[in-house]
């Protein structure tokens, strides 16, 4: 399985960045565009997710549904409306977007037995940042 990353741009928190993809997905469907097709698209479509960059840390996911035509001969990265947190990791910001592997994704918060999901999201945002968690 394959996922990419992306930087939240103009999302300082978590809350922010799901409350934005709440908003958007209330509009319509919702999806990010970028001006290619990955290469390895049918890798990721379906069960790859979108690995959200904030403050230098992969924080959160949307799982990526399918690939598709945006205006402009663009093309369209449809997500998910859910925004699932994942276990804080470092990751330099990008721009665009980048592969990541199974292999190197940060697993869900929600099941882990840590308890970490259980902190409110800015909290654990402070602790990541801190290299905490």
């Amino acid at each position: 399985m394959l996922h990419l990353t992306k930087v939240a741009f103009g999302a300082s928190s978590t809350e922010h960045l799901a409350e934005r993809l709440r908003s958007r997905a209330e509009a319509g469907p919702l999806f990010l565009t970028t001006r290619y097709l990955p290469k390895r698209h049918e890798e990721v479509a379906g069960a790859g997710s979108l690995f959200w960059i904030i403050k230098h840390q992969l924080v959160a996911r949307s799982a990526i549904l399918h690939f598709g035509e945006a205006d402009g001969g663009r093309v369209a990265i449809h997500l998910a409306a859910e925004l699932v947190l994942v276990r804080a990791r470092p990751k330099r910001a990008h721009q665009g977007w980048r592969y990541l592997e199974q292999a190197d994704a940060p697993g869900d918060l929600h099941g882990d037995e840590t308890g970490l999901a259980e902190l409110p999201p800015g909290l654990m945002g402070k602790l990541a940042e801190l290299a905490l968690i």
